[in-house]
């Protein structure tokens, strides 16, 4: 068999969604149709590129290049392996996981706590019975697109429409002129905030998970692998943009009524309040619960096979333990502790992870060749960790005041101008060396 039947490419598909989806999807999109109101979809056109088309590239790019370490290769392999094995730890065990434990507790639980009760008794509570939880989903990878898009994902994609049917019924209001930086540049706005997703490492992660749950339906032609996760990519990016569009509408329609709301979450639990009354805390929570268990299972049993493959000390099983009880210890430090220190390691990391996902997409442009990929990756990684020294506070003196300099700084973006630099250098270098090639071997022939 060279293809997923129906229900297979369904279920995968939901279940890529569902790895994707997880908190902060949910809390980008309505402070974004908060904010840009009557340009919401314009704004949320170019969140998408960034929240939606970039991780679906991401998704391929792992399925064609036969894995991470693999697609590190291209630039080196000292560089494979580190840029490896930090993607799976950062969005892993050390950042990503531990955060999709928190945030359903701090969203769901910790406001509705009795007045006077221990929140950090109540956090390892909870956080025990979702390790425990996201530890039994694991320890079987090959159920997982059954459990994940069978399930799971069927029930959060019915609560998130329940909760936008609701308020085409009962509307809060009407959007009102953008505000903020929405005002004056909507586009640009809404792709900043698609990229504070940080999907596109998620991507990396995934990638090996959707390639062997493929893999495990009997098919293994190296074609019909990436035909069939690059299918599955863009119904899992198709379901993405539907959500995405009806958190936004929420996020639009609710100002009138709660125009003090400072992030999604808060528009979530004042929207599903004014829809379903008392019965809206309890769909807010389910819907950060399932969407963050989902992420935790993808994020969880990615770096568990990957580090399976370097030792047969520790089995997949062994390693699935390993990370939940780091993950368990880590999220009881609090959310605000995580996101701390998780802000300068994302900001080194990201636009690697971006370069190389446009890079690997875009590999018959320039022929693969090792020279383009270096120069790009390596510019491009030289500016990113030195933005996230300097959101450390570790100043370098002249290097970091250049840094500062770039343009695009402000939103963030100060890679991309070096990288593009790169790109064409890169280019143009092969191209030049190429040409010295040729005439070399015309004036031996002559």
């Amino acid at each position: 068999m060279n293809k997923l039947s129906t229900k297979q490419f369904w279920m995968v598909g939901l279940m890529l969604f569902s790895l994707f989806f997880g908190a902060g999807n949910l809390i980008f999109p309505p402070m974004v149709g908060k904010m840009s109101g009557t340009s919401m979809y314009s704004s949320m056109l170019f969140f998408s590129i960034t929240a939606v088309v970039l991780p679906v590239l991401g998704v391929i790019a792992v399925a064609k290049s036969k894995g991470l370490i693999n697609m590190g290769k291209k630039v080196s392999p000292w560089f494979a392996t580190l840029f490896t094995i930090i993607i799976y730890l950062s969005m892993g065990p050390l950042m990503g996981i531990p955060r999709a434990g928190t945030v359903p507790f701090e969203i769901g639980i910790a406001p509705n706590l009795p007045e006077g009760f221990a929140s950090r008794s109540a956090l390892f509570v909870f956080t025990l019975l979702f390790f425990s939880t996201t530890y039994w989903l694991c320890l079987n990878p090959m159920k997982m697109a059954e459990r994940v898009g069978k399930y799971l994902s069927p029930i959060l994609l019915v609560m998130m429409v329940l909760l936008f049917i609701c308020s085409l019924i009962n509307p809060m209001g009407s959007p009102i002129q953008p505000q903020a930086e929405y005002a004056s540049n909507p586009y640009i706005s809404g792709f900043i905030e698609g990229y504070m997703t940080m999907d596109a490492m998620g991507a990396l992660n995934f990638g090996l998970v959707i390639a062997m749950v493929i893999h495990s339906f009997h098919i293994k032609e190296e074609r019909a692998v990436i035909h069939s996760t690059i299918k599955t990519g863009v119904l899992a990016g198709a379901l993405l943009f539907g959500i995405y569009m009806m958190l936004a509408h929420l996020g639009a329609t609710s100002i009138s009524l709660y125009p003090q709301t400072t992030n999604g979450a808060q528009i979530l639990n004042a929207a599903s309040n004014h829809l379903f009354g008392s019965f809206g805390a309890i769909l807010v929570a389910g819907i950060f619960m399932l969407a963050c268990l989902t992420t935790c299972i993808g994020l969880t049993t990615s770096s568990a096979q990957y580090f399976a493959t370097w030792t047969k000390k520790f089995s997949y099983k062994g390693w699935v333990r390993i990370w939940i009880v780091c993950s368990l210890l880590l999220a009881n430090v609090g959310l605000d502790a995580i996101l701390n220190y998780s802000g300068p390691i994302l900001t080194a990391l990201y636009p690697v992870a971006i370069v190389m996902i446009l890079l690997v997409i875009a590999d018959s442009l320039f022929n693969g060749e090792q020279a383009v990929y270096k120069i790009t990756v390596y510019t491009t990684g030289i500016v990113s960790i030195l933005n996230g020294l300097s959101e450390l506070g570790i100043q370098i003196p002249l290097i970091t005041k250049a840094i500062e300099k770039l343009p695009l700084y402000s939103l963030q973006l100060s890679w991309v101008i070096p990288a593009i630099v790169a790109f064409t250098v890169g280019c143009i270098y092969i191209k030049a060396k190429k040409t010295r090639l040729i005439t070399s071997v015309v004036k031996d022939k002559s």
